[in-house]
């Protein structure tokens, strides 16, 4: 029964239902921006007791997502940032499909194992039609399954050695990406790291291979360093791993970190041996959604063959009938960024692939040389590896001001330029780097250039002006 202290509470309740009844009423038929739910502030730390128009929700997340900036001008990251209307529309419309769902969606399953075949045959698997691989939500998820393969492939034979198998290894540059930090942490596994060297700016195939023993689960080579574009040499470390064979009778695997350069390498440097053809690369990751030229996040990972991925690894899932084996620590994920990998895939071919990618490295070649003209700066990748350009100062203690200064400078228009130090034991170096992606074009890059040239003159009348020795932090 209703007591009367209830009654002013649901009559309370009542009338200001009514009342948020009204304003979205009035809403309906009001401007925009005299609506009652933009004239307050948004929603922060609670949900709103009602909702507002669809309209009105979207233009004040849109008018909030302003602020971001461009992300055409953000040449730190090297993820795409421009694609086709026709691959947006496969996108929308694949964005309810949980690609998880084999058995629901199997000609989704389809269009992934298309994709990992194009892949394996692309990187010169022997057996690419049946050998395994799977996407991933980025090529994060992709290193954590090649770490777990190389480690589960070392403690299998460990224990047909009857060895212990509690201090494993993974050999790596101290240049390889914080991803391969996070899978050493969480799997414990010692990240042994191969510190840069002398003007090293990739890691050094023979101290690399000096650095295994018979714990070590694999080395990691970088097909496309994150700090400055280079690409490691993975031909002359298979070369010193398979003379630490020959002495010690280690077997050591490689992983070739692909995220940028196995989609850049087949097209730009298809003589370059880095890939399967080397019979000690076990298994290549990418990102599509860097050089495969996919909005984020999608990754591969395909293994040589399919006896270089442990069986414990493997999960089969109900598929058109049948089973299919299937592998992925992330699980639910929408289905558009298969699609439109496989779009890009038949869309561009091998020749678009190449056309886009020469295009880009144009750009940065062009762009690196009209910035070594500038004068206080000294190149040190010129985008004959992946597009990417880098430099740093020659004499930063004559400046008045640091690459972080010109970074924080080039805001002022929209740019995002990085600046940060080279990882052990090069430390003391501080550099910048652009990532030339698809849509950054010439003109674009002249934009740029003309705004750098307008900053060192600023910089060149602030006498008082003080360098700044770090800046806002940059994760690679």
């Amino acid at each position: 029964m209703r007591t009367p202290e209830d009654s002013p509470r649901m009559n309370d309740s009542a009338t200001t239902s009514k009342h948020v009844r009204k304003h979205y009423d009035a809403d309906l038929v009001r401007p925009m921006y005299a609506r009652h739910s933009l004239l307050g502030s948004a929603p922060r730390h609670s949900i709103p007791a009602e909702g507002m128009a669809p309209a009105t929700a979207y233009n004040l997340i849109h008018d909030e997502l302003i602020v971001d900036g461009s992300s055409r001008f953000n040449l730190a990251t090297f993820c795409s940032t421009w694609m086709e209307p026709e691959a947006h529309r496969l996108m929308a419309e694949t964005f309810d499909k949980n690609m998880i769902d084999k058995d629901e969606y199997p000609q989704t399953a389809e269009l992934e194992l298309r994709c990992v075949h194009m892949l394996a045959e692309l990187w010169n698997s022997p057996h690419p039609e049946t050998t395994i691989g799977t996407s991933t939500i980025g090529s994060s998820e992709a290193c954590m399954l090649g770490g777990l393969a190389l480690k589960w492939r070392w403690r299998e034979k460990m224990r047909r050695l009857g060895k212990a198998t509690d201090k494993p290894n993974l050999v790596m540059g101290s240049n390889t990406q914080v991803c391969w930090h996070k899978f050493a942490r969480y799997w414990d596994v010692e990240a042994r790291e191969v510190p840069l060297e002398g003007n090293e700016v990739v890691t050094d195939p023979e101290r690399a291979a000096a650095a295994c023993d018979e714990n070590t689960i694999g080395v990691v080579s970088v097909l496309g360093s994150t700090f400055t574009g280079h690409y490691e040499n993975v031909l002359a470390l298979s070369a010193a791993l398979d003379l630490l064979q020959e002495k010690t009778g280690l077997d050591i695997p490689i992983h070739v970190d692909g995220a940028s350069g196995g989609f850049v390498a087949p097209f730009l440097q298809p003589e370059l041996v880095w890939d399967f053809r080397l019979p000690r690369v076990k298994s290549i990751n990418t990102s599509g959604h860097k050089y495969g030229l996919v909005y984020p996040g999608v990754g591969w990972i395909v293994w040589r063959e399919l006896a270089d991925l442990h069986p414990d690894l493997i999960f089969n899932v109900d598929y058109l009938g049948g089973a299919m084996p299937t592998l992925a620590i992330n699980f639910s994920r929408p289905a558009s960024q298969i699609v439109a990998q496989y779009y890009n895939l038949i869309r561009l071919g091998r020749s678009g692939y190449r056309a886009v990618h020469e295009a880009c490295r144009e750009v940065a070649i062009e762009l690196a040389e009209k910035i070594g003209a500038l004068g206080p700066f000294e190149i040190l990748s010129a985008g004959h590896d992946l597009p990417v350009i880098a430099w740093t100062l020659k004499d930063p203690a004559a400046a008045n001001w640091s690459l972080y200064d010109l970074s924080d400078r080039l805001r002022d228009r929209g740019w995002q330029v990085p600046s940060y130090r080279m990882p052990a034991n090069r430390g003391e170096m501080v550099l910048q780097r652009a990532v030339v992606r698809n849509g950054f074009t010439h003109d674009l890059a002249g934009m740029l250039l003309r705004d750098i040239r307008r900053h060192l003159d600023w910089f060149a009348t602030q006498p008082g002006f003080t360098a700044s020795a770090e800046g806002a932090g940059f994760h690679h």
